[in-house]
């Protein structure tokens, strides 16, 4: 097959996976607001086809421009959604509960709208762009903001839990909120760590590529507001003992700055980063 090829088929595999996702939120959402069981289980068979279908749309648009898809707009966002993706169904097998699915879905569904928005173009990588770095510092960030997408999810379980009118439902399907507390501590631990490699590692890359570490260009600078939030995040919770609304709350305003970083940044603010 020729690139050309790969790409026509990467995109129906795509357009298949948006399709798969919207159907995990619609059935999420029932599942949730009509108290339907049955649909929970199947939105979950649905996200993991759809999650299945867009790692091998991944693979193909690699194998069709003959290299990692991480590099511009399109390829970041769609690794973005898959990162998250990944991380909801690693949390959700390990704590059991299916509706965490109704508040990941619709990010999950967001970002891969952003992406489906951007050009699906294939270009030759800029100079800055060919360095082994590349799948290190992209990699773990798509990690990274998987896991902080999954702390913002369950911290809105959490601020929503004393509001629910269906006890019952909601103590079968929804952990209870020490619980929840713990799993979003959890998610974001699992972030903060992998964000710092991203920072490291952009670092190194960024010496190499320009000679200099740091420039203190818009999403580096962003970046770093990312860290220190939830490095404060960490820092309240282990020497003072923060947990509860104040920390859900602190989480969830983490992963507003996450996507002011990556959509934000590159939509508002002039920057070397604009490819990704």
């Amino acid at each position: 097959m020729s690139g050309e090829q790969f790409l026509s088929v990467e995109n129906g595999l795509f357009t298949a996976v948006m399709v798969c996702y919207l159907a995990a939120m619609v059935l999420y959402f029932v599942f949730f607001a009509m108290k339907k069981e049955n649909l929970g289980k199947y939105g979950s068979w649905v996200i993991t086809a759809g999650f299945a279908l867009h790692t091998a749309a991944l693979v193909v648009r690699g194998i069709g421009a003959g290299r990692l898809p991480l590099t511009n707009q399109y390829e970041f966002a769609t690794s973005f959604a898959w990162g998250i993706c990944l991380c909801f169904l690693v949390f959700e097998r390990k704590y059991r509960f299916r509706a965490l699915g109704t508040f990941v879905t619709p990010v999950i569904f967001l970002i891969i709208g952003y992406a489906a928005m951007q050009s699906r173009e294939v270009r030759e990588l800029m100079p800055a762009l060919r360095s082994n770095w590349l799948a290190i510092h992209v990699s773990t960030a798509i990690i990274s903001y998987g896991a902080f997408g999954v702390s913002f999810a369950v911290s809105l379980m959490f601020l929503m839990r004393p509001s629910m009118a269906d006890k019952e439902f909601w103590e079968k399907h929804v952990p209870g909120a020490e619980r929840l507390d713990l799993i979003s501590y959890r998610a974001v631990s699992l972030g903060f760590l992998f964000l710092s490699f991203v920072i490291v590692s952009g670092a190194i890359w960024a010496e190499r590529a320009w000679g200099s570490y740091w420039s203190w260009d818009p999403k580096e600078t962003w970046s770093l507001v990312t860290w220190i939030i939830y490095a404060l995040y960490l820092h309240l919770r282990l020497s003072r003992g923060w947990k509860g609304r104040q920390a859900a709350v602190f989480a969830a305003v983490g992963f507003v700055c996450v996507l002011f970083t990556y959509i934000g940044v590159n939509m508002l603010i002039p920057s070397i980063h604009s490819y990704a």
